[in-house]
């Protein structure tokens, strides 16, 4: 089972999606919402991944604050008779498409949250069938790949193709950084956490254990056995001149450099210039 489960969620009083294509928040579609606190209303745009407490907002939250969230089409107030069993703040309940009501605490800094199903069968079928082990691969993924100009590549040259699982490693130590079908990597931000990245190639899901802001650079990742900084000084990112993280992934004759970009959202990657000479990422601007 992939890890990476994305909710699409629906108001509870009109029906209507809140599903957000265009604001992205950990990489996949967000859930837009009118959000109030203390007298002021605003946008916010709660991430899609379950687990994940990241979100966009145009107002201030202050730490603890109660919010109220409506829904951006009927208005209506999106709140739950049942209170927060750890802080006693009230719930917001959504709608799920596939059947079941998703709840979270209304109070900034808690992470309550829990899932329940009008008919657990049927829940089930439809997360294997979406997230089964081949893992999730946005809605265009397919689309664009079909679409995609077909180059002519030096046969004698590796392709790792888009949607491979990629197995990391931390380039000191060489441990594996993949548990739960996840790449999973230490970070400090103002507090220490876990950033969980897709480990399959061109697929950008991620979720962290902490608040990341969306286009802001995390200032370390780190190593969770080692404990060293995966933090480069002599590579800057292709796209947005940010400082990269570096891991080792094997490829099918030797360990290679893969760095990926610090900027939350930012989607580059890349690998070191000698190992274009052997290795293509498919669906790169390289080939």
């Amino acid at each position: 089972m992939h890890s990476f489960v994305i909710l699409n969620l629906r108001c509870p009083v009109c029906g209507k999606s809140l599903m957000d294509h265009d604001k992205l928040v950990d990489n996949e579609k967000s859930v837009r919402l009118i959000i109030e606190v203390q007298g002021k209303k605003g946008i916010i745009r709660l991430s899609s991944v379950y687990g994940s407490y990241n979100y966009i907002s145009d107002i201030e939250i202050p730490e603890g604050e109660i919010a109220k969230f409506y829904c951006p089409h009927c208005k209506s107030q999106i709140v739950s008779e049942e209170k927060c069993d750890v802080c006693d703040a009230p719930l917001s309940t959504f709608n799920i498409d596939f059947g079941g009501k998703v709840s979270i605490c209304t109070r900034k800094g808690c992470q309550k949250h829990f899932l329940e199903f009008s008919d657990l069968n049927v829940a089930l079928k439809k997360f294997y069938q979406e997230y089964s082990y081949s893992g999730h691969v946005h809605e265009d993924f397919d689309l664009r790949v079909k679409n995609k100009e077909v180059k002519q590549v030096d046969e004698t040259k590796e392709i790792i193709k888009s949607g491979t699982f990629l197995q990391a490693y931390c380039p000191h130590c060489r441990k594996s950084l993949i548990e739960d079908n996840m790449l999973k990597l230490k970070i400090t931000n103002g507090k220490t956490g876990y950033l969980m990245l897709s480990p399959y190639l061109n697929v950008f899901t991620s979720k962290s254990s902490i608040f990341l802001p969306e286009d802001k650079i995390i200032r370390n990742i780190i190593c969770p056995h080692c404990n060293k900084s995966l933090i480069v000084d002599d590579v800057k990112c292709e796209k947005c001149g940010s400082p990269v993280a570096k891991i080792s992934i094997s490829a099918r004759t030797k360990f290679i450099d893969f760095y990926i970009c610090t900027k939350k959202g930012c989607r580059w990657h890349g690998l070191k210039d000698e190992d274009y000479n052997d290795i293509i990422l498919e669906d790169s601007d390289e080939w």
